[in-house]
């Protein structure tokens, strides 16, 4: 029973090595991040007050198509935030794909179920700029394991 454990976390290793994600929102074919700006920065674990980002963002224009990275099924709806003066930006989606369980956030998804090609369109990138007016708009991406840094994937 050990072997097999230790056999499947291997597998599970191999599997997600050298793992990059291919374009996420049109108009950022290299998946350029989002630095700092007055709302703070994108990378995974910069400090957002009492607390640490757990995710990374990815540069993605309101309204803009949003890809899958590589060959995905999807698991469903993700609903962002509590606040109601959020709405605007609420939704996301569960993603599994190349061995990966991820999370992106501010998209408005085509389809919550079933698989998706790489490429193909999965959503709509919602309205940051009405929410942060100001802010650099993004795809937020977080592996669904918060402590796991996803910039190791771009």
């Amino acid at each position: 029973m050990r072997r097999v454990v230790v056999l499947l976390a291997v597998l599970c290793v191999c599997v997600c090595d050298g793992v990059k994600f291919g374009q996420l929102c049109s108009g950022n074919s290299d998946n350029s991040r989002r630095t700092s700006d007055s709302w703070g920065a994108g990378n995974y674990g910069a400090r957002r007050g009492n607390r640490n980002h757990e995710g990374l963002d990815i540069r993605c224009s309101d309204g803009s198509a949003v890809y899958a990275p590589f060959d995905v099924t999807l698991h469903g709806k993700v609903t962002v935030y509590t606040d109601p003066a959020k709405a605007a930006i609420n939704n996301g989606i569960n993603l599994r794909g190349e061995g990966l369980c991820f999370k992106l956030f501010y998209v408005n998804p085509i389809q919550t179920s079933g698989s998706v090609r790489k490429g193909e369109r999965i959503g709509t990138m919602l309205p940051m700029q009405s929410v942060y007016p100001g802010i650099t708009s993004h795809v937020h991406v977080q592996m669904c394991d918060r402590k796991i840094d996803p910039t190791q994937y771009f």
